[in-house]
């Protein structure tokens, strides 16, 4: 353990790991922050992958990276600038010195600073005095040298051995965080619990960068971040595709269905099909589609039959969905279609975070095709509004749209798992067999819910379809049944606002300014709010997770600001909508569209401006 006298309290540090994509960041980034939460400090992590899936090795559009931010208190962001960066390669220091704090830790393998790497990132000769390195704490260390020392008696190829430099520059990383090995070590046990030689090599290499650490006085004093103080339960680091699978099991066990998904593969949201293709022991039916149409068809042939319907995608994967949502609103069948929001148009940006399928949610349909809208905030709250979307898709027999985003699909926080008691029942309108005859389009009063009937189920045949139908479900072409039902159905998911919760104000009830933002934005736009109260400025914010239909207290909300501004990863779409909704009101806006989330200082420096009237 680290004397005191060595030791710095720190409230909160920013970490980054990078480098080429087969250097191994994402585990490394990952095991340290299993170990963090581990040891009871709150974090949220940023994973930041290179588009390419073999990107050219030791160029900046190949490099791969790991942001880590952890504290004693609340983390709601993983964090603007960097206090420590880790950096495997030259090109590792030129994509991410603009993201280290003044004066931060650059640790670096000097080995691979060789003239043909510092060339392919773009450096003449010396990228510390090139990139004015000179008041940040430098350490050249020779990682891939000292690895191949330690493990010189294993017997390995030399690629083998280099695989594991990682593990060595997360030795150093522990070191300098006071971290314990042991659960680093425990996952090597349990992955190459067939492979011995693994094992052990690896946890060679681990404590090897930790002792060579421990030796040098460039990393001395060490930080001390304290375990946050948190509410008492069982918790787990887990991302937000993981988090969303897990909250459409637990949705199917309350509503006492079976759990089907038809997808197909797309970055970045396969990892949802993945995991539940996993959990086969709790029921789940999955199906890899050949393309998104067959993804979303099958999952509508599924949820006719009396599944929890899902189909996962991300933004060009939705468009292909389109005609199949389609028929979901004309049969009013339950489905939830989950969009992880990429960089677009096309193809886009892959790997990187955007908001910009918003309008297509809402408006991506041939005729009047309403439905519900939701979107989630963190990693881990994506548990919560896939077991929503479930509920309002089951229980008022409509698609429901659930964005997140790639940030929150592949960034990680704690979690604490919740008990199944916990959550709501879920009460699906199962049509009554004694209601004879059955009319699949009668609905209830209250809600416009039609009943949901199971094919097979006697006394309760029907038809439903792509066409327009009459109360009996027969096909009818009348032009006034037509309105009429295009606007039930427009009522019935505006219905849906009587079953979800208020807006809430973070701050004060009325103020100067209400920053207003929506899914994956939360966290950064929380914690800029929260530092402009503290420096003096009346200002609040409103935070939505549903868009389609907005909550019923919007309007009043609004109307205690003098000014509102709306903070999005796009040109302004959510703020386009809140003007279609309540155009009495003037909406600024803050837009980036980068591939990447905002910063706290973007938000401060902007609000601030308008808060000085400039």
């Amino acid at each position: 353990m680290i004397k005191n006298s060595q030791a710095i309290k720190r409230e909160e540090v920013v970490i980054r790991f990078s480098g080429d994509s087969g250097d191994g960041m994402q585990l490394t980034g990952t095991l340290f922050s299993d170990t963090a939460a581990l040891y009871g400090n709150d974090l949220s992590t940023f994973p930041d992958y290179p588009a390419e899936i073999r990107a050219p090795q030791g160029t900046v559009g190949g490099v791969s990276g790991f942001q880590v931010h952890l504290g004693h208190s609340e983390i709601n962001t993983p964090g603007d600038y960097a206090d420590v960066l880790v950096a495997m390669n030259p090109a590792a220091v030129k994509a991410n010195i603009l993201w280290v704090k003044p004066g931060g830790t650059i640790i670096f393998d000097k080995d691979n600073f060789t003239e043909k790497n510092l060339e392919k990132a773009g450096y003449k000769s010396d990228p510390v005095k090139e990139e004015k390195l000179e008041t940040y704490n430098v350490i050249a260390a020779p990682i891939s040298s000292m690895v191949k020392e330690a493990l010189k008696d294993f017997g390995f190829e030399p690629k083998s051995v280099l695989r594991t430099k990682n593990m060595f520059a997360l030795g150093m990383v522990y070191w300098l965080f006071n971290r314990k090995l042991k659960y680093t070590e425990q996952y090597f046990e349990k992955k190459f619990q067939n492979k011995p030689e693994m094992i052990e090599a690896n946890k060679v290499a681990l404590r090897a960068g930790y002792y060579y650490a421990e030796t040098i006085e460039a990393l001395n004093p060490v930080f001390i971040i304290e375990p946050a103080e948190i509410a008492k339960g069982t918790y787990r680091n887990i991302c937000g595709n993981v988090a969303t699978a897990w909250g459409f099991i637990a949705a199917a066990e309350k509503a006492g269905l079976k759990l089907y998904i038809g997808s197909y593969p797309i970055t970045p949201a396969s990892g949802i099909l993945e995991e539940l293709a996993a959990r086969k022991d709790l029921g789940v039916k999955t199906f890899q589609a050949e393309d998104e149409i067959a993804g979303i068809c099958t999952a509508l042939g599924a949820s006719f039959a009396g599944n929890l319907a899902i189909t996962s995608t991300s933004g060009p994967g939705l468009a292909l969905k389109s005609e199949a949502i389609g028929l979901a609103v004309m049969a009013e069948l339950p489905i939830v279609i989950v969009n992880v929001q990429r960089g677009g148009p096309s193809t886009g940006l892959p790997t990187k975070t955007e908001q910009a399928d918003l309008m297509q949610a809402l408006y991506g349909r041939n005729g009047e095709c309403p439905v519900v809208v939701i979107a989630a905030s963190t990693p881990s709250d994506c548990f919560h509004y896939a077991f929503e979307a479930s509920r309002i898709a089951l229980e008022h027999m409509t698609p429901v749209l659930l964005l997140t985003d790639g940030y929150l699909a592949n960034g990680t926080e704690p979690w604490k798992i919740p008990e199944m008691s916990e959550l709501p029942e879920i009460k699906p309108p199962n049509a009554d067999k004694k209601e004879i005859p059955f009319l699949p389009y009668k609905r209830n009063c209250e809600t416009l819910v039609r009943s949901w009937a199971i094919p097979g189920t006697p006394g309760l045949e029907h038809r439903i379809g792509g066409l327009e139908k009459t109360l009996k479900g027969t096909v009818s072409y009348v032009p006034e049944n037509h309105e009429m039902m295009v606007r039930l159905r427009a009522e019935k998911v505006a219905k849906v606002a009587d079953s979800i919760p208020d807006l809430e104000v973070h701050g004060e009830a009325s103020g100067d300014l209400l920053i207003v933002g929506w899914g994956g934005t939360r966290g950064y736009l929380m914690t800029a709010v929260r530092e402009l109260q503290t420096d003096g400025f009346k200002v609040s914010f409103a935070h939505f997770n549903y868009i389609n239909p907005l909550p019923k207290n919007t309007e009043e909300i609004f109307k205690k600001f003098k000014q509102i501004v709306v903070a999005e990863l796009n040109m302004g779409q959510f703020a386009d909508y809140l003007r279609m909704n309540f155009p009495e009101f003037k909406y600024e806006q803050i837009n980036k569209i980068q591939g990447l989330p905002f910063t706290i200082k973007e938000i401060k420096d902007k609000c601030i401006k308008m808060l000085e009237g400039n």
